[in-house]
């Protein structure tokens, strides 16, 4: 079912290169879609259903170029899978700009890029989904987590104007709110929580791979996937 729904239709994966977006990647490669994946990691690679582009969605030169060349390879752009981000943890008062900015940057105004370059695209042709991995730290308040929930947050709030802005274009928006996940992203956080409490990446590739093949008829604004003992 998931092959015939998905096949012909492309899907843009940011963050590609692990955790979330590598996960989602290696379900869809077997689904018949045209894949486009970016990272800062990646190797500019061409196949017949695959693109793969060096992607840093810090710069929007880097952004407006992955765009263009998913477009010229594939034309029509279904999905866009929004999975990159970056956290650090600290007190607001530990914390240092530097991280606060590179979180800003990465989080939220990347994500921005590329909902806009993206969002035109589907504009214009009338339909498309957008999928927004934003943490249920964009909700919920966690201590030493400022920088880090204020670009959630911003991203929450930047993804529901966006659902009212695209919905009569054809456009559907989704937030998606994990709570902690297993994945790279804690490699350099010390000290490490459990990670065997947290939801593995195949678990919310698999819900992500549910919500691009829903039924027509209705769309789903927003999805918080929790841990089975909460949110760490």
């Amino acid at each position: 079912m998931t092959s015939e729904l998905l096949k012909g239709k492309t899907v843009v994966i940011t963050g590609a290169s692990k955790g979330i977006g590598k996960e989602t990647a290696e379900l869809l490669k077997e689904s018949g879609a045209n894949l486009v994946l970016g990272s800062r990691s990646s190797q500019l690679h061409v196949g017949e259903n695959l693109l793969e582009i060096p992607l840093d969605v810090q710069s929007e030169t880097s952004v407006k170029v992955f765009f263009e060349r998913a477009a010229a390879q594939f034309g029509t752009m279904d999905v866009l899978i929004n999975s990159a981000g970056v956290g650090t943890f600290a007190s607001v008062i530990d914390s240092t700009t530097d991280e606060f900015d590179q979180m800003i940057a990465v989080n939220l105004r990347g994500t921005y890029l590329l909902c806009k370059y993206f969002g035109q695209h589907m504009a214009q042709q009338q339909k498309g989904h957008i999928l927004n991995l934003i943490s249920i730290a964009g909700t919920t308040a966690l201590a030493g987590g400022g920088a880090y929930s204020a670009s959630k947050f911003g991203l929450y709030g930047l993804t529901k104007v966006l659902q009212l802005e695209l919905r009569q274009k054809g456009v559907q928006v989704t937030a998606v709110l994990p709570g902690a996940v297993s994945s790279s992203f804690w490699d350099s956080i010390e000290p490490k929580p459990e990670l065997s409490n947290m939801i593995p990446t195949k678990t919310v590739a698999q819900h992500l791979l549910n919500i691009i093949t829903q039924p027509s008829g209705a769309y789903v604004d927003e999805v918080t996937i929790m841990p089975p003992l909460g949110i760490l």
